[in-house]
């Protein structure tokens, strides 16, 4: 963030420079205002830059393990341009390296997902599909696991059919 901000700055200042520089070439016919306006809209202009390629920059380097299966693509009303073109502002990767299931439960499967979002931490948290039932659910801390392969306590949801998550952890099971 503090980098960004740094780089937003410095395309400011000059983009500034550069309009003095030729208002000098033309001694002076250039009107004053064109140097602060030139550095706002310069420093706009590198903010939506920012704004737009966080998601690959961010997506690109991670390892083979980790398959993305939601990205999440955001308007807001601050921002009109993106009701033409929205942004990812945050996204979910699954570890498929991390998948395992047990004997007695082969349609659970447990994976750990990757939560990520501009200007959040990245957040990991292990869940429960159940690819026979088309639910998930998130695998607390301190979760019981029967001998059976089955756990004790955890909450399910109902994602709907479009889940990337449920996809991507059980498409490759069957």
């Amino acid at each position: 963030m503090f980098l960004e901000l740094i780089g937003v700055i410095f395309a400011g200042i000059a983009t500034a420079g550069v309009v003095m520089v030729v208002n000098r070439a033309t001694r002076g016919r250039l009107p004053r205002w064109l140097a602060p306006v030139a550095a706002g809209l310069a420093m706009i202009a590198v903010t939506i830059s920012s704004e737009y390629s966080w998601y690959s920059r961010t997506a690109e380097p991670l390892p083979d393990g980790l398959v993305i299966a939601e990205a999440v693509p955001e308007t807001s009303l601050y921002r009109p341009w993106t009701y033409a073109v929205p942004y990812v502002s945050r996204f979910a990767a699954v570890d498929v390296t991390s998948r395992q299931s047990h004997p007695g439960q082969p349609e659970q499967v447990l994976a750990d997902v990757y939560f990520f979002g501009r200007w959040a931490p990245v957040n990991m948290i292990p869940v429960m599909f159940d690819c026979a039932g088309g639910r998930r659910a998130a695998v607390p801390p301190g979760t019981v696991f029967n001998s059976d392969g089955s756990a004790e306590g955890l909450q399910w949801a109902l994602p709907d059919a479009a889940d990337g998550l449920l996809k991507t952890v059980c498409g490759e099971t069957g």
